[in-house]
C-alpha cells in the first residue's frame, strides 16, 4: 500500500506525553472532590471559571430569568433543532422492543429495555457555548425515559448561558447546575453534600473532561470516550479544494488539539487544499485556534486508490467522516470504524453537530472501532429474565443443567437442578450426583 503524508501533525510520542499530563491533573482533582466534596467543587469553580455563587444549582425562577434573555429567533431555532433530534431519537427508541419467547414447551425467556435511573449530562461551554450538546444528551435521555436527568454547563462571562439553560430546560432536565470541567463531571459522578451522584455520565468535552469520564468509568457508566473533536474528509476529484479546506478548518476551530485529516487519491486536490487552508486562515475569525490545531493535529494523506483510502480511514477510525467521492454508497457499505458518516458534498458535519437530527456525541481516539455514538439506546439497559411454567420443563431442563454443572465440578450448582428434578419430575436424584 502506497500512502504518502503530504502534511502531518505532532508525532504520536508527543501526543502521548500530552495525554499523560492530562491524566495526572485529572486524577488529583478527582481525589480532591471525593475528599472535600462541595468545598473542593467551589474552590475549583472559582479557580477555573471565576464563578462561585451561593448555589450552583439553578432555581426555577433563575431558569425562567435566563430563558427570558434568549431572543425569539434563537428560541425558535432551538425548538426546531430539538424537534429534529426528538423525531430521530423516538424512531430509534421504537426500534428497540421488549421480547418474550417460548424457546421450549414451558420455558419462557425474555428481555426488557429499562432506562438508566439517573444521568449526568455535561454540556461544554469553554471557548464556545455548545447549546446543541444539551439537545443531544438531555433530550435523548428524556426520550429514553430516564427519571432523573442532571445537566451541567460552565458559566459564560460570569453567568449561566441563557441559550444553554433554555436548551437544557426544554430538553427535560430535572436539575441544572452552572459548573464546568472536571469539577462538574466529578461532582455528578462522585456526589457531594448537595449533589446526589448519578448512575451514568454523558456528553462531550475537552481532553480533561474526557479523561475524567475515563477515570470515573466503573464507578459510573459513561456513554463513550468523546474527547476533542476529530474530522476526516475522504475526497476525490469530484470536489474542490475550497470545499475541503472549509470543512477541515470548520472543525479545527473547536480547540487547539482537534485533529483534522484529508484522505484523497488526488494530488491536485491535496496540494490545492493545503494552499486554500493557508488562504482561509488569513480571513477566518477563529484562525487563532484553527491554525494551531491544523499545525499540530492536521494531516493530508495521499493514497493510490479508493481501496487504500478505505483501509486508512477504517484504521484511523475518526469521529466525523465526511465522504465526497464518486462512490459514496460504496464507502457507506464498507466503512466499519467511525463515529458518524456524512455522505456527499451537500452534507456537512456542522449540520450533524447542530440540527439535522442525528446525535453529535461521538467516539474519538479510535473508539469507533468498538462503539458507536450516543443514542437513545445508550440510556437503556437490556435485562433478561426467564420463567419455567411446567413440571415437565423443570425436570427436563434440570437434568441437562445438572450434568453440565457436574462437567465443571460445581456440585452445589448441580443440586439446584437436582432438587427440581426430584420435586417436579418424580426422579430420585442424589445430592451432588448428575441427573442421568
Amino acid at each position: 500500500m502506497t500512502v504518502t503524508y503530504l502534511k502531518s501533525g505532532k508525532p504520536s510520542a508527543e501526543r502521548a506525553e500530552d495525554d499523560a499530563k492530562v491524566r495526572a491533573t485529572v486524577e488529583g482533582i478527582l481525589k480532591d472532590i471525593e475528599a472535600r466534596g462541595d468545598a473542593a467543587v467551589r474552590d475549583l469553580a472559582q479557580k477555573f471559571d471565576g464563578y462561585a455563587p451561593p448555589a450552583f444549582r439553578l432555581t426555577a425562577s433563575e431558569i425562567e430569568a435566563a430563558m427570558q434573555k434568549v431572543s425569539t429567533r434563537d428560541m425558535e431555532d432551538i425548538r426546531f433543532a430539538q424537534t429534529q433530534i426528538r423525531r430521530f431519537a423516538e424512531a430509534q427508541r421504537a426500534s428497540m422492543t421488549d421480547i418474550e419467547v417460548e424457546t421450549l414447551p414451558g420455558v419462557i425467556l425474555g428481555h426488557r429495555n429499562i432506562p438508566v435511573q439517573s444521568v449526568g449530562c455535561y454540556v461544554p461551554g469553554g471557548k464556545f457555548p455548545m447549546v446543541a450538546s444539551a439537545h443531544m444528551s438531555v433530550l435523548t435521555a428524556t426520550v429514553a425515559g430516564v427519571p432523573r436527568i442532571v445537566a451541567s454547563a460552565p458559566p459564560v462571562k460570569g453567568e449561566p448561558h441563557p441559550a444553554i439553560v433554555a436548551a437544557m430546560h426544554l430538553g427535560g432536565a430535572h436539575e441544572i447546575y452552572v459548573l464546568g470541567g472536571i469539577q462538574a463531571v466529578g461532582a455528578m459522578a462522585l456526589g457531594t453534600e448537595t449533589i446526589e451522584p448519578v448512575h451514568m455520565l454523558v456528553g462531550p468535552g475537552n481532553a480533561f473532561v474526557a479523561e475524567a469520564k475515563r477515570q470515573l468509568y466503573g464507578r459510573v457508566g459513561i456513554d463513550l470516550f468523546a474527547g476533542p473533536t476529530e474530522t476526516m474528509l475522504i475526497a476525490d476529484d469530484t470536489v474542490d479544494a475550497e470545499l475541503c479546506a472549509t470543512d477541515l478548518l470548520g472543525q479545527a476551530e473547536h480547540g487547539y488539539n482537534s485533529p483534522a485529516c484529508l484522505i484523497t487519491n488526488s494530488r491536485k486536490l491535496a496540494e490545492g487544499t493545503l494552499a486554500e487552508i493557508d488562504r482561509l486562515l488569513t480571513v477566518l475569525p477563529t484562525a487563532d485556534t484553527a491554525a494551531i490545531s491544523w499545525r499540530d493535529y492536521g494531516d493530508i494523506i495521499l493514497c493510490d486508490s479508493h481501496d487504500e483510502m478505505l483501509a486508512v480511514a477504517n484504521d484511523l477510525a475518526y469521529e466525523h467522516v465526511q465522504v465526497m467521492t464518486d462512490r459514496d454508497d460504496w464507502y457507506l457499505a464498507n466503512m466499519h470504524s467511525y463515529g458518524a458518516l456524512f455522505l456527499g458534498a451537500r452534507t456537512n458535519v456542522a449540520n450533524g453537530d447542530k440540527v439535522i437530527g442525528t446525535n453529535h456525541t461521538l467516539p474519538t481516539k479510535r473508539a469507533g472501532r468498538y462503539t458507536g455514538g450516543l443514542w437513545v439506546g445508550k440510556f437503556l439497559k437490556t435485562h433478561s429474565y426467564q420463567r419455567i411454567t411446567t413440571d415437565a420443563a423443570a425436570a427436563m431442563v434440570g437434568e441437562y443443567g445438572s450434568r453440565l454443572c457436574m462437567l465443571e465440578g460445581f456440585v452445589g450448582h448441580a443440586e439446584q437442578c437436582n432438587i427440581r428434578v426430584r420435586r417436579y419430575g418424580g426422579r430420585n436424584v442424589a445430592y451432588g450426583t448428575a441427573a442421568e
